[in-house]
């Protein structure tokens, strides 16, 4: 359904330093940032990207938004959350662990990005 994801960053290097870790930790290769300063996580499926807003204005998280990732295994997900911890991430939501919904059983890790973003990884 999604082509790509855009998220605001302030500090793009910092933001790289979170997400390469973070989607790193899943398996996926460190971004590439282009000519205009924009980083780039491409994969077969979608492409992940951070970038300074067009508008000039400071990047913000949107309140509400909350952008997840698929993990393999709860280990994974384990990963994902620990790097994120160690490379400027805040911890949010409740801890790791599993979630009972009406229909499935669901592991989930939250956490903030340096922008403030909410990022969640997620293994069915």
């Amino acid at each position: 359904m999604f082509s790509h994801i855009m998220l605001g960053a302030n500090d793009i290097q910092e933001s790289k330093k979170f997400y390469d870790a973070t989607l790193g930790a899943l398996g996926h290769e460190p971004g590439v940032i282009d000519e205009k300063g924009r980083c780039f996580y491409f994969t077969d499926k979608g492409i992940f990207s951070i970038s300074k807003p067009i508008d000039g204005e400071p990047a913000s998280h949107g309140n509400g938004m909350t952008i997840g990732f698929a993990a393999a295994t709860t280990e994974l997900a384990d990963a994902w959350h620990a790097a994120g911890l160690e490379n400027g991430g805040t911890d949010c939501e409740d801890a790791p662990g599993w979630r009972e919904g009406p229909s499935r059983k669901l592991y989930l890790a939250y956490l903030r990005d340096p922008a403030g973003n909410k990022m969640c990884v997620l293994h069915r």
